[in-house]
């Protein structure tokens, strides 16, 4: 007999936050890379050139010609459109991500959903989580609908510092506003700290996407996905 299904997962504020938030940050990650494609290196502080020595460089060619990379050709420079889209991408995030904090708070969906209890957290709790991962058959019922301690720590520490980083980054990025507030910048040291800081979160976030999908599809995608459409898991037989 399955389980009990007629309970939902995910709310109706948390499914469509969750799509929004993952359209915006591939649109995010698609024009970012065009964006650094224009200047593959790297810098620290609030200068940075050509002329100067880099933190690190990407080994990619650039698409323009001012940027030496070593290679004999230039990309075709994308910065005009990447440009805008990633501004827009990016503040309907920020807006996107006020509402599921707000509701996540309103609903003790952070409490009661993904803050981990401290005897999840002793070693030995965090030991047979991890000895039975990764997993290579679907999970059953009462794991299909809540969270192991790694999942928990893994989205508290995304939702409340990887997230928080891009976007004060990306504010720090921005000549208007840190031309209103300039301590947005001044805390992280400077203008090219604040793209390198902001290059490596976007590394960390990319790399948490690559196993969150790989996780969704071992554990079962289509009653993944379903939880995450429709708010229920897909029924078992």
């Amino acid at each position: 007999m399955p389980g009990n299904t007629s309970a939902q997962r995910h709310s109706g504020v948390i499914r469509v936050t969750h799509w929004i938030v993952t359209l915006c940050f591939f649109a995010l990650l698609l024009t970012g890379g065009l964006i650094v494609i224009s200047h593959p290196r790297f810098y620290w502080g609030e200068e940075g050139s050509v002329l100067m020595p880099a933190l690190f460089s990407l080994p990619i060619p650039a698409s323009r010609g001012s940027v030496s990379t070593g290679y004999s050709f230039v990309l075709k420079d994308q910065n005009g459109w990447s440009r805008y889209l990633h501004f827009q991408a990016g503040w309907i995030v920020v807006f996107t991500a006020l509402v599921y904090a707000i509701h996540g708070l309103w609903t003790r969906h952070f409490r009661d959903n993904l803050m981990p209890s401290a005897a999840e957290l002793t070693g030995r709790a965090l030991f047979g989580v991890i000895r039975k991962h990764p997993r290579f058959q679907p999970p059953d019922e009462a794991e299909a609908r809540s969270y192991n301690v790694l999942q928990r720590v893994t989205y508290l520490t995304v939702i409340f510092v990887l997230f928080p980083a891009m976007i004060w980054t990306g504010l720090a990025m921005s000549p208007a506003f840190t031309a209103a507030c300039p301590f947005v910048a001044d805390i992280l040291g400077g203008f090219q700290s604040a793209r390198t800081i902001h290059f490596l979160v976007t590394v960390a976030l990319a790399l948490f996407v690559a196993v969150h999908v790989a996780m969704i599809w071992l554990a079962g995608f289509g009653s993944r996905m379903k939880a995450m459409t429709t708010g229920t898991p897909k029924e078992r037989a």
